[in-house]
């Protein structure tokens, strides 16, 4: 499973940080003058209980079963997908953006607050009665096969914005949050997106030695193996590289990889023995479809975008033009500001409620929902997407990430676009 290292390039950040986490670069907060201090006074979060919304997400099964038992209609089993990619990508659309950020005087108290912590602690208990109540739907509900992919499918989506939660989680300095960004990967199989997230990812990014950074040209479908398999091994490797410091062999308990995946076989042995071999491959099936719902939005997190080169050969501090952003409200409440992904990737520590809007970083025409939609049709995700690459390079095809895979014609197509 180990891999030979890739050379990776110089880190995004500036400074030093001890193996395995990420440096916070927010800046020390200036002293607020009297105008300022009173404006913060005045502030409010527009969006402070709009988060509560993204709870909606991980009481799916439950949703989905009262409609269906209120209505006798079966293809409400599918409701799951048809609520984020129809429902959340029409309400983008429809409430429209919120560019606002909070005032720099506020971002320490509206990190210190609470309640918004709590906003996805919660979502990790619904999560798992949710999939419990699955389970047992699945073995004694009397379902048909067809209802029961249908109930998967929507499971999916629960476990696939739970590794979003536990993107959120797992970048905080608290060990119990980032116990719970293990706890909330386990129902998905994909711990080591803890290590190589954290680690890799945002060392990396934007570069072609990131496995989690498409490129311009490639499609989702040719991203996807790519991503999986790449994401492991630098994830295996940055392990082996951490114990081997200690002067311990990977195979060990104190390895987070093989921690993460012992919780997953702990949760799908108890679920086996607690409801039957039944509900195995629909484990399966909604543990697949919840990582590849995180590895399509990697895949237009980045999309064509490079760090450029500095003289000395290392790659450039990441900066707010290397990631696409969006501020169409409810993806983000969805997930938890992560369009705002720029601020995300300066200040890697800030919680999501304090994450800001830059008007530097490339905007996406709408909010990670309705881009799923487009990254899974090639064809109109080209359409949409390469030339906006394109125009954030001026027509530069030299300054893009580009897939080296591409043929002469696909590379003189993508020169027509400038």
């Amino acid at each position: 499973m180990s891999a030979a290292p890739t050379p990776a390039p110089a880190p995004a950040t500036a400074e030093p940080s001890a193996p395995g986490r990420e440096p916070d670069r927010d800046p020390a907060p200036a002293t607020p003058s009297a105008p300022a201090a009173a404006a913060a006074v005045s502030w409010r979060d527009p969006k402070r209980f709009a988060w509560l919304l993204g709870l909606i997400v991980p009481t799916l099964p439950f949703i989905t079963w009262g409609l269906v038992e209120a209505t006798g209609v079966g293809a409400f089993w599918f409701y799951g997908p048809v609520l984020v990619f129809g429902v959340f990508p029409l309400l983008d659309l429809v409430v429209g953006l919120d560019r606002r950020n909070p005032p720099d005087e506020v971002i320490k108290s509206l990190e210190e607050d609470r309640y918004y912590r709590w906003c996805t602690y919660l979502y990790l208990p619904i999560q798992y009665a949710g999939l419990v109540f699955a389970c047992w739907l699945w073995a004694y509900g009397g379902l048909s096969t067809i209802d029961s992919i249908g109930l998967a499918v929507t499971v999916a989506m629960v476990s696939g914005v739970a590794i979003n939660t536990a993107h959120e989680l797992g970048h905080k300095r608290a060990s119990s949050e980032r116990w719970l960004s293990k706890v909330a990967l386990a129902q998905s199989g994909y711990g080591h997106f803890f290590i190589e997230h954290n680690r890799g990812h945002h060392v990396r990014v934007a570069t072609p030695e990131d496995p989690a950074s498409s490129r311009l040209g490639e499609s989702f479908y040719a991203f996807l193996p790519r991503t999986v398999l790449g994401s492991l091994r630098s994830a295996w490797e940055l392990e082996r590289i951490r114990l081997e410091r200690l002067h311990s062999s990977p195979w060990t308990p104190r390895n987070d990889i093989l921690g993460a995946w012992a919780m997953t076989l702990t949760l799908y042995v108890a679920l086996v023995a607690g409801f039957g071999w039944v509900v195995f491959p629909f484990l399966l099936i909604q543990s697949v479809l919840g990582f590849c719902l995180l590895e399509v939005v990697n895949y237009l997190e980045h999309y064509g975008l490079l760090r450029g080169r500095r003289d000395d050969g290392r790659y450039e501090r990441t900066r707010p033009e290397h990631s696409w952003n969006s501020n169409n409200v409810a993806s983000n409440v969805l997930l938890y500001h992560l369009q705002r992904h720029s601020d995300h990737h300066a200040n890697p520590l800030r919680r999501y409620q304090a994450l800001r809007h830059m008007e530097e970083a490339p905007q996406l025409p709408t909010g990670y929902a309705g881009m799923i939609v487009l990254a899974v049709i090639p064809p109109l995700w080209r359409r949409v997407m390469d030339p906006k690459v394109l125009a954030h390079y001026g027509g530069d095809l030299d300054r893009a990430n580009v897939n080296p895979r591409l043929g002469a014609r696909s590379r003189t197509r993508l020169s027509a676009l400038a």
